[in-house]
């Protein structure tokens, strides 16, 4: 759906070049400057969409499915930083894990999962949100 709109928002600039050249105001100074403004739009909108089309899709590469106790990840570890947070602020780890060894994806969980992810174990995590946090509900080694 993100690549559609991205296309139809990259025509629509398109649409105005050519309403320009039509009505013959393309050689004149606010013409030709309009033009090259609508066509930079187009082009980001464009580049953006190309982009969005060559995203691997991670959710999908990585098995993430829904239950209902929260979302399920599954891969090995690769890496986990811990970050203590301000007063008052919940601290963080940053969970790295990889699926076949040249894809990872970055997971952010609350509190410190040093102890409960060791780096190399192929785990299987279950996240459940808490106040718009990831909390980790369940590991599975395997």
């Amino acid at each position: 759906m993100t690549l559609f709109t991205l296309l139809v928002l990259a025509a629509i600039p398109l649409l105005g070049v050519v309403w320009i050249a039509i009505y013959g105001s393309l050689t004149t100074v606010d013409g030709l400057f309009m033009s090259l403004i609508l066509l930079a739009m187009s082009g980001i909108l464009g580049a953006t969409a190309l982009f969005e089309l060559k995203r691997p899709k991670s959710a999908a590469s990585f098995g993430a499915r829904t239950v209902t106790g929260g979302m399920v990840q599954s891969g090995r570890v690769q890496d986990v930083v811990f970050y203590e947070a301000h007063v008052g602020e919940p601290n963080k780890s940053i969970v790295t894990l990889s699926s076949d060894g040249k894809s990872s994806q970055t997971l952010v969980v609350e509190g410190d999962a040093r102890n409960a992810l060791p780096v190399g174990q192929k785990v299987q995590i279950t996240l459940r949100k808490q106040h718009g946090q990831n909390v980790l509900a369940d590991v599975i080694y395997s």
